[in-house]
């Protein structure tokens, strides 16, 4: 009998336990049990590495947003750059428009895409000349004009 007891309260114990868990979380407002994450946080700068792989010459580049930077025969524009906020998982991402222009030729559009900083394959500039990838997004320098 006494192997009957422990199991019956053991039984009990469980089924408190069960209790106590569900109790706890209908205690909580429907809000906050499926409250969408925090939305990324927009950047007026994007940090991007340039690389001339005939030179070997490696450039970081502060691309303002819809402002276009030439770096050779290519024009990159920053449309967004985003970050998450600092209590989730770190993540930068830019989306960007990258022109090759030529002098004899009609400009021609290489890339137009999200690209992130954490996996810059997954989205990458393909170019047998120049590599583009995002490394960070910024605020306004406080030596840039209109940031006082």
């Amino acid at each position: 009998m006494s192997g009957l007891k422990r199991s019956g309260v053991l039984d009990a114990g469980a089924a408190l336990i069960g209790l106590a868990l569900v109790a706890g979380t209908a205690a909580q407002p429907a809000a906050e049990q499926h409250a969408p994450p925090p939305p990324a946080v927009g950047y007026p700068i994007a940090v991007l590495q340039t690389l001339d792989k005939v030179t070997g010459r490696v450039r970081r580049v502060e691309a303002p947003i819809d402002r276009a930077q030439r770096f050779g025969t290519l024009e990159i524009t920053v449309r967004t750059c985003r970050q998450r906020p600092p209590e989730e998982t770190p993540e930068t991402a830019a989306f960007l428009e990258v022109m090759e222009i030529k002098p004899s030729e009609a400009p021609r559009r290489l890339f137009t895409g999200w690209m992130f900083a954490s996996s810059p394959a997954l989205s990458a500039l393909q170019h047998p000349v120049y590599d583009v990838w995002v490394i960070d997004c910024k605020s306004a320098s406080p030596s840039s004009p209109g940031s006082r």
